[in-house]
């Protein structure tokens, strides 16, 4: 039996507009053109669409639970009037000095996941616009591609000097997932 196709989000930067001060509230969270349609399709596609976010703006204070809680039902609304869905959100609540292990780069939040779905990682790709995105789908065996919206133009960079497998990289999410699709 052929295991259930999972590709997994990356959330701000990747579906949103990124911002270096936070996204903090539902006027802040806005899609990027073409993400919430090339989600449909890959919903229609068949796949399973899991976000995985880091969101240290919780630990930091800048926003509450019910502040998140409210930009993914905004996401959600939004996706439903284009026909789309996130079948879960993992985030990790945590800052960068808190010791986690779901926090990426580590590879926790994406093994989670995994096991949630019961999925291999290896089948799975982790779209992302942040190094710490490609490093955590290196770090948990799945399959990296990076967008250039967000952070994706200066992770790109690093990449091409760091990384010893190649990463795809694509303009942004919509061009990705019709690569995807081909």
């Amino acid at each position: 039996m052929a295991s259930m196709k999972l590709i997994v989000l990356d959330r701000d930067g990747v579906i949103n507009h990124d911002s270096d001060a936070y996204i903090k509230s539902t006027e802040e969270w806005q899609p990027i053109d073409g993400s919430l349609e090339a989600i449909a399709r890959l919903n229609h596609s068949g796949y399973v669409v899991v976000v995985a976010s880091n969101q240290s703006g919780l630990a930091r204070g800048y926003f509450d639970i019910e502040a998140l809680s409210a930009m993914h039902k905004k996401m959600d609304d939004l996706l439903a009037r284009v026909g789309g869905r996130i079948d879960a959100v993992f985030y990790c609540p945590h800052g960068p000095d808190d010791g986690c292990d779901c926090r990426k780069p580590k590879p926790g939040m994406l093994l989670e996941i995994g096991q949630r779905f019961n999925v291999p990682l290896d089948e799975v790709i982790f779209i992302g616009d942040s190094i710490s995105d490609v490093k955590a789908a290196s770090n948990a065996r799945a399959q990296a591609m990076l967008v250039r919206t967000g952070k994706g133009l200066k992770a790109e960079k690093i990449i091409q000097l760091e990384c010893k497998t190649p990463v795809q990289v694509y303009d942004d999410l919509a061009a990705a997932v019709t690569a995807i699709l081909q």
